[in-house]
């Protein structure tokens, strides 16, 4: 099926995302740069509480997720014993419910809480707790690196996380799809482009094993190219550099960038674009170049994660470092 996508750079929720199988650890030597957009497919394992909602009853309206104190951005794990890991978990759950008081499992800021909850009737006869849910997420973004001695690659650079929450989102499955850009929507001072593209989930060409706040990692035999070294973090220095990037087609293209600022020993970088082709076609820095490696002398330093809306010729980046760590974690 094609899809078509626009966004990422927080691949949004009915619209982007996403775990944890064992997290991969990509090899800290050398590392083929990417830079090719791709489609992102993923369920998330448990049910995101999207939003929460009121229930039309015979006696007016209940509220019983809301008055129970689930919130949204809570990930649904278990409901009484039953455990929920997808929409068809949570459905056989509810057509079991009989209006008696039930104890819902949410996980919450890493912490696991269970929330007394007595559902409510709707004038149809359906019990229902009052929440409106989310259970996967899809979008485009942008590979870093591979690893042709493991397989192993790392994208984004920075976590998929609900567009309405900020929640970072767990994933129990996902793959990655060849995806083709076919617009930009250039970006502006006030206001972030983004790519626009589409790809053929049926189509993958690898999975995504697990979400992090540095990055989406899995496995995949689909990328090849020169390997580079990894620059360790005193390596990084003020001055020019390059991205890759893939703001056409499927086609990668290398473009000039200025690292104005490099925190000696953190994970952060400062690109400003000097590209003038690059500022032409996109204004700078667009949602779904997130994942654009950097390269400065010779060696993969890290990748593009954000832009700054204020100033969109400029954008915030993460060092390799912090993303192979996060990898290995």
């Amino acid at each position: 099926m094609k899809r078509s996508l626009r966004r990422a750079a927080t691949l949004p929720a009915l619209v982007l995302a996403v775990v944890l199988a064992m997290p991969v650890a990509a090899s800290a030597q050398d590392l083929v740069p990417v830079g090719r957009t791709v489609g992102i497919e993923a369920q998330t394992d448990g049910l995101l509480v999207a939003s929460l909602s009121k229930v039309d009853t015979a006696n007016g309206e209940a509220a019983p997720a809301a008055d129970a104190g689930v919130m949204p951005g809570d990930i649904i794990v278990k409901l009484d014993s039953q455990e929920i890991k997808s929409v068809e978990d949570f459905t056989k759950a509810l057509a079991e419910l009989d209006g008696s008081e039930i104890e819902l499992t949410v996980l919450r800021d890493e912490k696991t809480l269970q929330l007394t909850l007595k559902p409510a009737q709707d004038v149809d006869g359906v019990w229902r707790l009052g929440v409106w849910l989310r259970s996967s997420v899809s979008g485009i973004g942008t590979v870093t690196y591979y690893d042709p001695a493991t397989g192993e690659y790392g994208a984004l650079g920075h976590s998929i996380t609900d567009a309405d929450t900020g929640v970072l989102l767990p994933i129990s499955e996902g793959t990655i799809s060849e995806a083709s850009v076919s617009d930009v929507v250039p970006s502006e001072k006030g206001k972030a482009g983004e790519l626009h593209g589409s790809y053929d989930a049926s189509k993958g060409i690898g999975t995504v094993d697990a979400n992090t706040p540095h990055g989406i990692f899995g496995t995949s035999s689909s990328f090849d190219g020169n390997a580079l070294p990894v620059a360790e973090p005193d390596e990084i220095s003020d001055g020019p550099a390059t991205i890759l990037a893939n703001v056409s087609g499927s086609k990668v293209e290398e473009y000039d960038v200025q690292i104005s600022r490099a925190d000696s020993g953190g994970d952060r970088l400062l690109v400003t674009v000097t590209d003038e082709d690059l500022l032409q076609t996109t204004g700078g820095i667009v949602q779904g170049m997130s994942g654009s490696p950097i390269i400065q002398n010779g060696k993969l330093v890290g990748a593009v994660t954000h832009v700054l809306v204020s100033d969109p010729t400029r954008g915030y980046g993460v060092t390799i470092g912090a993303m192979l760590e996060e990898s290995a974690a």
